[in-house]
């Protein structure tokens, strides 16, 4: 398992000391708090790799303006903006990383065009959403993004994962 986990995006800049707007990672629910050391991915020239969170405040619909040491400009602020915020799991609680998804290996997987693609053998946390690792019956394997837009339904008990991709993604 990896040690560090997307927890965040920063949306924008939210005021001229620095503050941003941020919000949960895809599926998880907002776990920024103060003191909690940040990385942000990709990293942005002249603006900080890590960072601590000094002070969170909820804003409107999900989205938070948060602070950060050595974010103190409007100009910093912005480099970081569109970036993640990667956390320690160490530093999560145990069940915080729970997200829609979590144990769907071996389910199948159907597009609505090519039909059956396969089974799921892992989940794939990537630092913008996750993934679906499908097995294909001809020992390939591919990626399929884990997001509203691409899966159509999750039917638990039938085990079977229903999606909709773009032309040509599951041949990457």
């Amino acid at each position: 398992m990896r040690a560090w986990a997307n927890v965040a995006e920063l949306a924008k800049p939210k005021n001229l000391i620095g503050g941003l707007v941020a919000r949960s990672a895809p599926g998880l629910p907002f776990l920024l708090r103060e003191g909690l050391e940040v990385a942000f991915v990709p990293p942005q020239l002249d603006a900080p790799r890590r960072a601590r969170v000094v002070s969170v405040q909820e804003q409107a619909k999900g989205a938070f303006l948060v602070t950060f040491e050595g974010v103190d400009s409007i100009e910093v602020a912005e480099r970081l903006a569109g970036c993640c915020c990667l956390v320690r799991r160490a530093d999560l609680p145990q069940d915080a990383l729970v997200a829609p998804g979590e144990g769907l290996e071996g389910f199948e997987v159907r597009d609505a065009r090519a039909g059956r693609v396969g089974l799921v053998a892992e989940m794939v946390e990537g630092p913008g959403q996750t993934l679906l690792s499908v097995e294909r019956p001809d020992g390939r394997t591919s990626l399929v993004p884990f997001v509203d837009a691409f899966v159509v339904s999750v039917d638990e008990d039938a085990r079977r994962i229903d999606v909709d991709v773009p032309d040509g993604l599951l041949d990457l």
